[in-house]
């Protein structure tokens, strides 16, 4: 299966003397333009990339993740429930290789890579 999930985790702040406490950052400045930066595009490098998106009126961060090879899903009822500022639950992805579990994610889409 292919499956496509969202990740969240709380804004990374960065503090400087110009920011108040409490001020949001801006997508600017999370997310600056990757030409103006580091001098080439993003898609030319292999990297995490977070968008910054709004919960319940903060700002949070947000990637989406894809997993090809996927043999199961489970939302796990019994697992902690992280963090409560954040959407998304604890799920667990079973692959050939064993198991891994993002915190904090949604499932988005599931498709069975049927052969034809």
């Amino acid at each position: 299966m292919l499956v496509q999930l969202y990740q969240y985790k709380h804004e990374e702040v960065q503090f400087d003397d110009n920011r108040t406490t409490g001020e949001s950052q801006t997508e600017d400045a999370v997310n600056p333009d990757a030409d103006d930066y580091f001098g080439a595009e993003m898609d030319e490098f292999d990297v995490e990339t977070w968008d910054t998106v709004e919960y319940e009126g903060d700002p949070i961060q947000r990637r989406s993740v894809t997993i090809d090879g996927v043999t199961a899903v489970s939302v796990l009822q019994d697992a902690d429930e992280g963090d409560p500022g954040l959407p998304g639950r604890t799920i667990q992805i079973r692959m050939e290789g064993g198991n891994e579990s993002l915190e904090g994610a949604e499932i988005v889409d599931v498709q069975d890579e049927a052969p034809g």
